[in-house]
């Protein structure tokens, strides 16, 4: 068994692929018609048959109850590895990202919180320790 695919709920496709392109780097993978919305999802440039995200529309009531909770509660609606926290939290600010948490040392990992724009705070982190 692999994990292949997973999501996060979203206010608008569009403008959720190009935060998550054109801000945070990641590829479009898919992006076709199903009803009206539409499969869109993205992958990271170092894994591009890797996991994909799909930027899934959150048009159904209870995925925007579930989204809001989380969000107000100040849980990561998804966690990103990255080699460098220090430096991506610098270049992710630098283009207008706006940080709940700055980089914070939990012991074995590192680990920043932003908000997608989308309505979903997102984890960065950097594993420290092994």
């Amino acid at each position: 068994m692999k994990i292949k695919l997973t999501s996060v709920f979203v206010d608008d496709q569009e403008k959720a692929l190009t935060f998550y392109t054109e801000t945070l780097g990641f590829v479009k993978k898919h992006d076709f018609p199903v009803g009206q919305f539409k499969w869109l999802t993205v992958v990271s440039p170092e894994e591009p048959n890797g996991t994909e995200l799909l930027l899934e529309p959150s048009d159904n009531p209870a995925a925007q109850t579930f989204k809001q909770a989380i969000f107000e509660q100040g849980i990561p609606a998804a966690a990103f590895a990255v080699a460098d926290i220090q430096q991506e939290y610098v270049r992710l600010k630098e283009l207008g990202v706006e940080f709940t948490m700055e980089p914070t040392n939990m012991g074995m990992t590192t680990a920043a919180v932003f908000n997608d724009t989308c309505g979903n705070l997102i984890q960065i982190y950097q594993v420290t320790a092994s």
